[in-house]
């Protein structure tokens, strides 16, 4: 009877390790396979050192250790791996002839040797080495350079010995779908031709810092580090769908958020860099937010959609009579459900072009048509400045507030109108957002003028409706949206 119960168990535990073991292979047999995509593109990625022939005060940015803690093993790391660099090439002090600035990664496009990498990996650079993986270090002159998208367009020096160029296969980001399959290829921290793989988190990020407004980013899950920028992100076809530009890091490594630059938009600028040496983009003029559901309710909207204007400079919209408050839901036959979907759109618009865009405007929609003009080298925001009162007052609102004086309004970078909040006193206030500090332009449709035209509006508000607000803080203009507090 022992040896029967014994049978009896041991026969459903190894059916049971049987399946589980084919379920594994199963499923391993279905993740993906990237070892011919890396054998037929991984020699068209090349590692890019820059250098200068001038010692600077930015010499030692290649040798320096990132914003990492002393006690991560990453840091120990790097310190070791930098110091024994310093080592191979000698002191600083006696290299006064050439210092390496950086390193990164970047990939060839065509068999005669262009290369796109990003701007920051060779800006101001004198030389420039591009490494194969053949060994073969060639040298290399820009073509030109966009800073906006943090791209270069590089083209290795013609001889005999830069021939048989190995060269990607341009994909199309716009076909990328979220939760595909992605690779890179680069060199982080110096180790040329890794291979790390993930998949698309997200499309059309739009980051806080830079010149991200142009780019909508692909954020994947890819492990990208310092050293990886420039290289290219494959999809399984082994297309190159993007370029590898920046990551979120609280550490200086990788922490699960890279973000790539679409290389539909990477190549449209790289043409141009090729056929005129410089990159045009479409410009409308217009500073612009999110819609939020409180927002979509203070301006009659059945949903939140769409890129809130809160600033119209001298440009484009003010010609198209755009005015703060529209709401762009449509630009050039593409909807706008984010305003970080805007500013791609507007760019790859030529200058001189005139487009059909819709706009929300006081809950109706309406059809304006816009000639886009050029995005200029440098706006000239210059601001104007004007006397006011400075007596304090508590609106209705909750808010204590006070007028701006020259000196303030300086200061503050508002041109004129405003009033300054001093207290936030009530819930509804602190609820919408409104911080001491702020400089209220308008309620509702009306602009602010002065603290007794504040007051005047606000009394006419009606308890339980939703005001949108739109404040100046530290220089921006936003829209805020308070639920009105009972008198």
């Amino acid at each position: 009877m022992k040896y029967h119960n014994l049978k009896t168990f041991y026969i459903p535990w190894a059916l049971l390790c049987a399946f589980l073991f084919s379920s594994l292979h199963t499923q391993a047999a279905g993740l993906p396979d990237f070892t011919k995509m890396v054998e037929q593109y991984g020699p068209a990625v090349v590692n890019i050192s820059s250098s200068n022939n001038h010692k600077s005060k930015d010499s030692k940015r290649s040798r320096e250790i990132p914003n990492i803690p002393e006690d991560s093993p990453l840091y120990d790391f790097l310190r070791k791996f930098l110091e024994e660099e310093e080592r191979s090439g000698g002191d600083e002090d006696s290299l006064p002839h050439r210092f390496l600035r950086s390193q990164g990664s970047g990939f060839i496009i065509s068999p005669d040797g262009y290369v796109v990498t990003n701007e920051h990996v060779i800006h101001d650079a004198d030389d420039i080495i591009v490494r194969l993986t053949d060994r073969r270090e060639l040298t290399a002159k820009v073509i030109g350079t966009d800073k906006r998208s943090d791209l270069a367009l590089l083209k290795i020096d013609d001889n005999d010995e830069n021939k048989d160029l190995p060269f990607v296969k341009i994909g199309s980001s716009d076909k990328l779908k979220v939760g595909e399959w992605v690779l890179a290829i680069g060199s982080p921290f110096g180790f040329e031709n890794t291979v790390t793989a993930g998949i698309v988190s997200a499309k059309g990020r739009s980051l806080p810092e830079g010149n991200s407004n142009y780019i909508p980013f692909i954020q994947t899950d890819v492990a990208i580090n310092p050293g990886n920028s420039g290289g290219p992100l494959f999809n399984l076809n082994g297309e190159v769908v993007g370029i590898n530009a920046q990551i979120y890091s609280k550490s200086g490594g990788f922490m699960g958020v890279s973000f790539t630059i679409p290389i539909d938009i990477a190549m449209s600028i790289v043409n141009q860099i090729k056929d005129k040496g410089s990159v045009s983009r479409g410009w409308l003029g217009v500073l612009i937010q999110d819609v939020n559901s409180d927002l979509a309710k203070s301006f009659h909207m059945d949903k939140p959609k769409g890129a809130l204007v809160v600033e119209i400079f001298d440009g484009p919209a003010k010609l198209a009579g755009l005015k703060v408050r529209d709401v762009i839901i449509a630009f050039d036959g593409h909807k706008i459900t984010r305003s970080s979907e805007l500013p791609p759109i507007v760019g790859s618009v030529p200058a001189g072009a005139t487009v059909d865009a819709l706009i929300i405007r006081a809950g109706k929609e309406i059809p304006i048509k816009v000639t886009v003009g050029e995005l200029p080298a440098e706006e000239d925001m210059g601001r104007v400045t004007g006397k006011a009162d400075t007596v304090e007052k508590t609106a209705r609102l909750g808010v204590a507030v006070t007028d701006l004086d020259e000196d303030m309004r300086k200061a503050l970078k508002v041109e004129k109108g405003g009033v300054l909040v001093k207290k936030v006193k009530s819930d509804a206030a602190k609820e919408a957002g409104v911080r001491k500090g702020d400089v209220i332009l308008m309620l509702g449709s009306q602009e602010i003028a002065d603290v007794k035209s504040f007051e005047a509006i606000a009394d006419t508000l009606k308890a339980g409706e939703f005001v949108s607000i739109l404040i100046n803080r530290k220089g921006s203009p936003t829209f805020l949206a308070m639920e009105v507090p009972e008198k």
